[in-house]
């Protein structure tokens, strides 16, 4: 691996004399996510494996190659898992990629985002250094945290080559409720429930249905159940409709019309912007369509922001992928970019135009 890493140093070295920048990859499963990719593919995927694993103490180390599904097999024998559902969009996704694009699934509402299990990262800088930040504790950082703040920095910082992530147990007991809801109600519903000691672990409402799953020990789901009634699905179809949703296989995600992300605050009120899928207690939201500016103006005015996640190249030059950034945000990216990429030789374009 070192010999590897040896390689990758000298085609950075290359890459910033000639000023032709390089797209980092790994499983390409999320390559439609953020700007297009510019420059010479760097492909990363060779660098896999896992590197320690301790079932007792919850902690995981793996290579940034290492496929998603070979981690959690071994994380399955061991009746444990990454918690926050990191979705994988096909097979070859893996652990770098995850970090990378920082995306969460179903469970995020419950159990905290990618960021939120991310102990240490070793990265290989544009300068061509190998550095380490974090360790393989909760409580090992003093002064800024860098291990977190790779998660979703789509490879514009470095290339990741190891990250450190919290594990934890597989849940006792899982039961999945339907409930017949218009939008309005389904949100008042959830932000009452959510400020109660409820075992929800991820809820979604879409087209007049909210679905909730209750996860954690036996005796609180089935009590929870009892209280919130609703139509109980069987053990297989909620696990079918959360990886269907995890995913994106769920039908409201089928189709070429522009899907956006919006996060807000879980209290907003009904938006009426387009066709909508809710997530994580009302804080995440999705679109079919609609008006970019509209959409984008509605969601800062909520105290939010909205992200073009699937979209033609047309459509992602013209509007950017991601909210723009207030000009004290723009200047934080700016100087992280040069401490980390001075050459601007790591996925140029792919969260903002000027990085």
């Amino acid at each position: 691996m070192d010999t590897l890493i040896g390689d990758w140093i000298g085609r950075i070295a290359e890459a910033a004399r000639s000023g032709r920048p390089l797209a980092i990859r790994g499983g390409a499963s999320k390559a439609f996510y953020g700007g297009p990719e510019q420059g010479e593919a760097f492909d990363v995927s060779a660098y896999r494996g896992i590197v320690a694993y301790e079932p007792t103490e919850l902690v995981v180390t793996a290579r940034a190659g290492t496929p998603l599904v070979e981690l959690a097999a071994a994380l399955a024998e061991e009746g444990q898992w990454l918690a926050f559902e990191p979705p994988h969009f096909g097979p070859a996704a893996t652990v770098g990629g995850m970090l990378a694009a920082g995306l969460s699934g179903p469970r995020r509402q419950a159990v905290g985002a990618v960021r939120d299990f991310v102990l240490g990262v070793k990265v290989l800088t544009g300068l061509g250094e190998v550095l380490s930040f974090g360790g393989q504790v909760m409580k090992n950082v003093a002064g800024y945290d860098v291990a977190r703040l790779m998660a979703g920095s789509l490879g514009t910082l470095g290339v990741v080559l190891e990250v450190s992530l919290k594990v934890l147990p597989l849940p006792v007991a899982e039961r999945s409720l339907r409930f017949a809801l218009d939008e309005a109600t389904a949100l008042a519903r959830l932000n009452q429930w959510g400020g109660r000691p409820l075992p929800i672990s991820a809820s979604a409402w879409h087209d007049g249905v909210l679905t909730l799953r209750l996860s954690g020990a036996a005796a609180a789901v089935a009590a929870a159940q009892r209280e919130l009634a609703g139509e109980a699905l069987g053990d297989a179809e909620g696990e079918a409709f959360w990886d269907s949703l995890r995913e994106q296989r769920h039908s409201f995600f089928a189709g070429d019309a522009p899907l956006w992300r919006l996060s807000l605050p879980s209290a907003t009120s009904v938006q009426a912007l387009g066709p909508t899928l809710i997530e994580w207690g009302g804080a995440q939201r999705w679109l079919r369509g609609g008006d970019p500016m509209g959409i984008r103006a509605a969601a800062a005015k909520a105290g939010g922001h909205a992200t073009l996640f699937r979209g033609d190249q047309a459509l992602k030059r013209s509007v950017g992928v991601f909210q723009p950034l207030t000009a004290p945000l723009a200047r934080i990216h700016r100087h992280l970019k040069r401490a980390f990429d001075p050459q601007g030789v790591f996925n140029a374009g792919r969260m903002y135009p000027e990085f």
